[in-house]
């Protein structure tokens, strides 16, 4: 499905990014692997993983090149891009997966916690595309996977900073949809469920949160990369714009936020009406305050 395509994995090194090169490659594409070496929590390098995923992808008779830069540094996440066009020429799809975790309850997280997991999601994966944009409008093509999360889109404990990071990525996305769509540029985001690195340091005290922890297990990072082959693939052309989950066997079309209810009034509100005649008219219609396991609390299938 990728044959002639070259494609750029951000965090590629290991768990969902990895599986995601070594399928891109066998699909067809020259790979630029991406991938810091850094932990959970961005900290350290190592150039090993990157090196290792394009030893396998040559070994299985692939094309792969690495790339060990920090996509959160301008001159790191552009030279992802540069790397690609230098050693295949030409570049055709993004897929912005690397990120750290730092985990904090929000009164205890520190403005570091919060910059640099900004930084690294948000901030890189803007980085990372921008450096992209002009290779894929100059040659009125290209796709871009961004890696979202439900902590953002439903919610979740201890994450503002994650949660926030992956939301401003369903904004960066639809953004980057709409402006580049004349250029038949298409950008989606993905949200993953699979039992990764990063999620094994999320910690796990009440029955329920084990038990979450022990379905997340049974659900192979493998099980996200043909969903990303398929949105880099020509069989997605027309797709762009949306916000898709896997769930082990299970593929998500998410919604997106449009107005639910409304209420006119002629001579304008006050405090006082807002309260009297509006809030009762809507209150029904509130969400709750879910988290990912309320709403998709079935088992994964």
């Amino acid at each position: 499905m990728l044959e002639g395509k070259v494609v750029a994995v951000t965090g590629a090194g290991r768990g969902i990014g990895r599986d995601i090169a070594l399928l891109c490659a066998s699909k067809g594409a020259a790979v630029l692997v991406n991938d810091l070496g850094s932990s959970t929590e961005g900290e350290g390098t190592d150039k090993g993983p990157a090196a290792e995923v394009v030893d396998e992808i040559i070994a299985a008779g692939g094309k792969a090149a690495a790339n060990t830069a920090s996509v959160s540094d301008p001159a790191g996440a552009t030279s992802i891009v540069e790397d690609a066009v230098q050693n295949f020429g030409r570049i055709d799809g993004v897929v912005n997966n690397a990120g750290i975790l730092r985990d904090r309850i929000f009164h205890k997280m520190s403005e570091i916690d919060w910059r640099q997991v900004i930084e690294v999601h948000l901030h890189g994966a803007f980085l990372v595309s921008k450096a992209a944009a002009p290779y894929f409008k100059e040659q009125g093509s290209g796709s871009f996977v961004h890696f979202t999360s439900t902590s953002g889109l439903i919610g979740n404990f201890g994450q503002a900073n994650y949660s926030a990071a992956k939301m401003g990525i369903v904004g960066l996305s639809k953004s980057i949809a709409l402006d580049m769509q004349r250029f038949h540029v298409r950008s989606n985001c993905l949200a993953p469920f699979a039992w990764s690195r990063m999620i094994g340091t999320i910690p796990a005290e009440t029955d329920a949160e084990k038990e979450r922890v022990e379905q997340l297990k049974t659900m192979g990072t493998e099980k996200i990369a043909p969903m990303v082959v398929f949105l880099l693939s020509e069989a997605a052309k027309d797709v762009t714009g949306q916000i898709f989950s896997v769930r082990k066997n299970e593929i998500i079309l998410f919604s997106q936020p449009r107005p639910l209810r409304s209420m006119h009034k002629s001579e304008g509100w006050t405090p006082e009406a807002i309260a009297e005649e509006f809030l009762p008219s809507v209150e029904g219609s509130f969400f709750d305050l879910d988290r990912t396991r309320d709403i998709l609390g079935y088992p994964p299938i």
